[in-house]
């Protein structure tokens, strides 16, 4: 792959352990996903039991199910225990992360779908895919599903991509020029997901390089980045041949 080779000039530094912030203060609220902040906030009063948060990786669908779960003391159960959840019945809130990737169990999920809309039990669903794109044979859990409060989190505005890189380098604890910062913005990929990665690979490469994330290594960070979405471009051509 393309990153290794960069850093065979210097010596790769370690990947030391980071944790994002995901408080309520942290949440980076634009017009992309002010209407799902809003509804979470406004929690416990909920018109509906059934809340679902739809949108692409990385767009704050977890950050939100974290401050849910904060303001609610909500679980968020492994898919195996989805069935005894349903069946003990209660109110307790619940959040079911990504329901159209990890493997819940059909009936389980239905039944505690059922349960909760008949005792009012607080769900929190996430997802990336619209709900007809879901994994599931019958139309019982998508018919469900559908009838949850449905909040679509988009892609970041200008503002908020700004304000999502700094928040990441500020995760790493690195300061950035903000001059550094506008000129990643305005030339990356613009997607949540991109900015995770691209933050991640300029904090190696500075500490690779001995140096701060100055504009120089910024596009060099971005031409890797360019040059490994080439290469895996190229790769899914040669797949569709």
């Amino acid at each position: 792959m393309t990153e290794p080779l960069l850093f065979e000039r210097g010596q790769l530094p370690l990947e030391f352990g980071h944790s994002p912030a995901f408080g309520e203060a942290d949440f980076l609220v634009s017009d992309a996903n002010r209407m799902a902040y809003a509804h979470i906030l406004s929690y416990p009063q909920w018109h509906a039991p059934l809340t679902l948060l739809q949108g692409p990786a990385k767009s704050g669908k977890s950050h939100l199910a974290r401050i849910f779960a904060d303001r609610s003391g909500a679980l968020a159960p492994e898919p195996e225990a989805l069935e005894d959840l349903a069946r003990a019945g209660g109110d307790a809130p619940l959040v079911i992360e990504d329901a159209d990737r990890r493997d819940y169990a059909e009936p389980a999920f239905f039944h505690l779908l059922n349960q909760s809309m008949r005792d009012n039990r607080p769900l929190l669903i996430t997802a990336r895919k619209p709900i007809g794109n879901w994994p599931y044979r019958t139309e019982d859990v998508l018919s469900r599903a559908r009838l949850a409060s449905l909040f679509t989190l988009d892609g970041p505005d200008d503002i908020q991509l700004a304000q999502m890189l700094v928040k990441l380098f500020g995760d790493r604890q690195v300061t950035v020029d903000p001059k550094v910062v506008a000129y990643l913005a305005a030339r990356m990929e613009r997607s949540t997901e991109e900015a995770v990665t691209l933050v991640g690979l300029l904090d190696r490469l500075a500490l690779a390089r001995g140096t701060a994330i100055t504009r120089s290594v910024a596009g060099e960070a971005l031409a890797l980045r360019g040059a490994s979405q080439l290469e895996l471009d190229l790769e899914g051509d040669e797949t569709d041949e």
